[in-house]
């Protein structure tokens, strides 16, 4: 799928104008209401996080999230690592993106474009051409917000207590059933479509 595809499947999949209640939504893909879900735990600044979202999330969206089988909601977990060094900011413009909407355009062009701001530090120089001029100020102010911090903390301390240990990282649910994936990418996404398939069944 070509990004340009990619990019009108991802706006033809969002809720727009997001409210501080409907972050969540802003931060999921497809159906709400779909039979399995995916639980995706990733850093913006991780190679491994980049290659998922720009190799297999596309064939995700072609083989289950657009048809309505699988949704898949964002959380954030920046490591606290040296080389992740801008990695909580990110997460931080992101989480506030998802306030005004704009979460899914934030987060790929966050990815897309990882090994420049990653370098330079400049985060929001990258991502203020995706936001109108109105966003732009919205999300500047909602980023130095204490609860958007709060907000990013609370996924990571989500992520602490499931014992996710890298990114990116999944959790395959179907009802009461919870299936720990980590490290998914393109070389084990048979394995990821096996247990999948075998939970729509």
């Amino acid at each position: 799928m070509n990004m340009k595809l990619f990019a009108a499947t991802l706006t033809a999949m969002l809720c727009f104008g997001a409210s501080a209640l409907d972050v969540d939504k802003a931060k999921t893909l497809g159906n709400p209401s779909a039979p399995v879900k995916l639980e995706l735990f990733s850093d913006f600044e991780c190679p491994a996080c980049k290659a998922f979202h720009e190799q297999v999330l596309p064939t995700l969206m072609r083989d289950y999230i657009t048809p309505g089988k699988v949704c898949l909601v964002s959380h954030e977990f920046p490591l606290p690592i040296p080389a992740h060094k801008y990695s909580r900011e990110a997460a931080l413009y992101a989480q506030a993106a998802a306030e005004v909407g704009r979460y899914q355009q934030v987060s790929d062009t966050l990815f897309f474009n990882q090994t420049t701001w990653g370098e330079t530090g400049k985060v929001w120089e990258t991502i203020a051409p995706q936001l109108t001029p109105a966003e732009q100020k919205r999300v500047q102010a909602l980023a130095k917000d204490p609860a958007t911090a709060a907000a990013v903390q609370a996924d990571v301390n989500l992520g602490n207590s499931m014992r996710v240990s890298q990114t990116p990282w999944l959790f395959v649910v179907h009802g009461e059933k919870r299936y720990a994936f980590p490290g998914p990418g393109r070389d084990n996404y048979g394995l990821l479509r096996q247990l999948i398939d075998g939970l729509l069944k």
